[in-house]
């Protein structure tokens, strides 16, 4: 028993490193003769959905790209420069003010040389930087080693593709082990260094487990559920399943007159049934798309785009414009097969009939919740969703089948379900802005800025406002006639109306001041990263002590403060986002600039080592050539993770004080992850 649970304690630690070490990535590199004197050297890539590579033509100060570096050349030159050959896609990046170069899918580079000898030999690598819209990998190294004969064997070599050799000539003459990153730094106590070299992956990886584990996946689809059921409440109150409720629960109750009981059962029956046609649409969106592609249509900017149409076109529906409406004879169809049968299939196809006729009301809401929980990149998310919304849908039919007297204090229906639909209109107008925007991003078109984006929900949320107060009138809004069948206009409000529309303006004021660069941190997940707004009135900057392991935690030892690791990039998009949306928030600078000490460890520094160090790592010996190669080395393995932005507090012997965090603009969430830290390190 015992064996078992070592074994399964082991595998259990095994898949939480494999969840941090991210490898989206999978090169093969082959040489390819073209004449007797000409070959290529072809690297291609197959990328994981989401992720992409970046190209060869990015100006500098922008994100990583892809370079060749010739290490060894014999016999050969080569002809012009390295070569993207893929499907290269362009856009601006905003953060850094260049235009970028990608790949995504599949990815290939190109490099000619002339053969000038009898013999050649090559060797090198490739450096490519990859990013999704979470986090970026470091700059990494995919090497080559090739050698052949000149004009003499073309023919032979012509017939085959040589594999790219993993290690080159240079690594097998050289012997060294990790411990030798550890000789070139700073002269400190040996004791001191090794701890602080010291792997923690497995002290991390309890801190993750237990902040992000089975609780955070559970309260991860809790709301979902939640989500659901408030969908479910929405589409419940609408004109075309309101009206349904009573008409339906009278039937059962008096098709069964002399057994009441079996006209409850018919209720409960007909609500399970509504349950189930509504879990089968959740699960079929799972099965049709399948987990991968749920998880990319997060930032796919082709699905976002539709899903900006979708919602637009429904919030054109329930604002009057027009109705969504399935084939008359579909409902017609079921609706006879429901008379012409008997039993429990007739009081299913009932409930079928009545999804199909209340989808012009229930369709958006529908359209809205599975855009939102797929977008989320969950498997079950849309299954769970419609579970929400289907038991919202249908417990009143049971309900009111269980107590019938509850009938009577129904209200009747009116304009005020009308009021409801415009403004759930309302509500898919302003989320749609939100899918716009991650297109808008993606292909830097500049046109759904910070700015802009809350502009256009000032307006709409002030127009909500505008229509619950009265102002305002859309075409299915009813009017009232006196006597003589005459007009009246209404204009007493409601004391509910008279609420809901001060909350609209005030969350319209409250936006207000984004426009000068407020962080508005309740819409900050919706709205577009503060970095693309163009005017801000000011900032808290929060700049790094240090920019060297070792020289920052000596610091932090001698003055007894905590330590803030930030593996980051020159290139990772997502790290400068954190840096423009999180530590700029003044909670946030006041916490790292006062009771941490920051050293930010860039992954991709170009600056070359005083000697190229050979470490061994998983069986494999890998070469460190720049001073962002030590600190990825670092990062991968002391805490077992190699994707930026990437922050650890430590104490002063590199122990973790917390659980790792990466990209999240929760800025709440961040105050609360230091402050844990910073407990954690006073308790020792």
């Amino acid at each position: 028993m015992k064996k078992y649970l070592i074994l399964l304690t082991s595998m259990m630690f095994s898949i939480g490193i494999w969840a941090q070490l991210q490898d989206p990535v999978h090169f093969e590199v082959r040489q390819k003769r073209i004449s007797d004197a000409e070959l290529k050297v072809v690297f291609s890539a197959k990328i994981d959905a989401g992720w992409h590579v970046y190209g060869t033509d990015i100006a500098d100060g922008g994100p990583t790209k892809a370079e060749l570096t010739i290490e060894t050349q014999e016999g050969l030159e080569p002809k012009g420069t390295l070569k993207a050959t893929g499907q290269v896609h362009r856009a601006m990046d905003d953060l850094f003010g260049v235009e970028v170069s990608y790949m995504e899918g599949n990815a290939s580079f190109e490099q000619d040389f002339q053969i000038t000898g009898q013999a050649y030999k090559v060797s090198g690598y490739l450096t490519y930087g990859a990013c999704n819209d979470r986090s970026c990998l470091p700059p990494t190294d995919i090497e080559f080693s090739f050698t052949g004969e000149g004009a003499k064997q073309a023919a032979k070599e012509n017939e085959k593709v040589a594999e790219a050799v993993v290690e080159s000539p240079e690594l097998q003459e050289t012997e060294c082990v990790a411990d030798t990153v550890l000789e070139d730094s700073v002269a400190m106590d040996n004791s001191l260094v090794a701890k602080l070299w010291t792997p923690v992956i497995r002290e991390l990886q309890t801190y993750d487990s237990l902040a992000s584990g089975t609780k955070s996946s559970t309260a991860s689809l809790l709301t979902v559920f939640l989500l659901g059921l408030l969908g479910g409440l929405a589409a419940l109150v609408t004109p075309c399943v309101w009206p349904i409720i009573p008409m339906t629960v009278s039937f059962f109750l008096k098709r069964n007159k002399d057994f009441r009981g079996r006209g409850i059962r018919d209720a409960i029956t007909y609500g399970l049934s509504i349950v189930v046609i509504y879990v089968a649409l959740g699960l079929l969106v799972t099965l049709l798309f399948g987990a991968s592609a749920l998880n990319s249509m997060s930032t796919n900017a082709v699905f976002n785009i539709f899903f900006f149409l979708l919602l637009l076109a429904f919030g054109a529906s329930f604002l009057g414009g027009f109705d969504i409406q399935l084939p008359s004879s579909w409902g017609n169809a079921v609706n006879r097969k429901a008379g012409s049968t008997s039993g429990l299939l007739s009081i299913f196809l009932m409930a079928f009939t009545l999804a199909l006729v209340s989808f012009s009301c229930t369709g958006p809401i529908i359209g809205f919740l599975l855009v939102e929980v797929s977008t989320s990149g969950g498997i079950v998310a849309p299954t769970v969703g419609m579970l929400g919304f289907a038991i919202a849908l249908a417990l009143p039919f049971t309900l009111f089948a269980l107590f019938p007297s509850w009938l009577k204090a129904v209200p009747k229906s009116g304009n005020w379900m009308n009021r409801i639909k415009v403004s759930l209109g309302f509500i898919e107008l302003a989320f749609s802005l939100k899918f716009l925007s991650v297109a808008d991003l993606a292909y830097g078109w500049h046109i759904l800025d910070r700015e802009v984006f809350l502009s256009l929900w000032i307006v709409l949320f002030a127009l909500w406002g505008a229509y619950l107060i009265g102002w305002i009138r859309f075409p299915h809004d009813e009017d009232e006639y006196d006597e003589q069948g005459e007009v009246v206009v209404n204009r007493r409000t409601s004391v509910i109306r008279f609420f809901l529309s001060v909350l609209c303006f005030a969350f319209a004021i409250y936006m207000v001041p984004g426009l000068w660069g407020a962080p508005c941190k309740a819409i900050s997940a919706f709205a577009p990263p503060l970095s693309t707004q163009d005017f801000k009135l000011g900032t808290q900057e929060t700049k790094a002590a240090f920019r060297d392991y070792e020289e920052g935690m000596i610091y932090a030892s001698e003055n007894h403060k905590p330590v803030l690791l930030d593996f980051t990039g020159y290139g990772c998009v997502n790290c400068r986002k954190m840096e423009a949306a999180v530590w700029s928030d003044s909670k946030v600078s006041d916490i790292i600039n006062g009771d941490y000490v920051l050293i930010s460890l860039y992954v991709d520094d170009k600056t070359p080592l005083p000697e190229k160090e050979i470490v061994s790592e998983n069986g494999q010996q890998r070469t460190l050539r720049t001073v962002g190669d030590k600190w990825s080395y670092l990062q991968r393995m002391k805490f077992g993770a190699n994707a930026q932005p990437f922050y650890v507090l430590v104490d002063n012997e590199g122990r973790p004080l917390a659980k790792s965090y990466s990209y999240d603009e929760n800025v709440s969430a961040y105050v609360h992850w230091l402050r844990q830290g910073l407990s954690n390190y006073n308790e020792k």
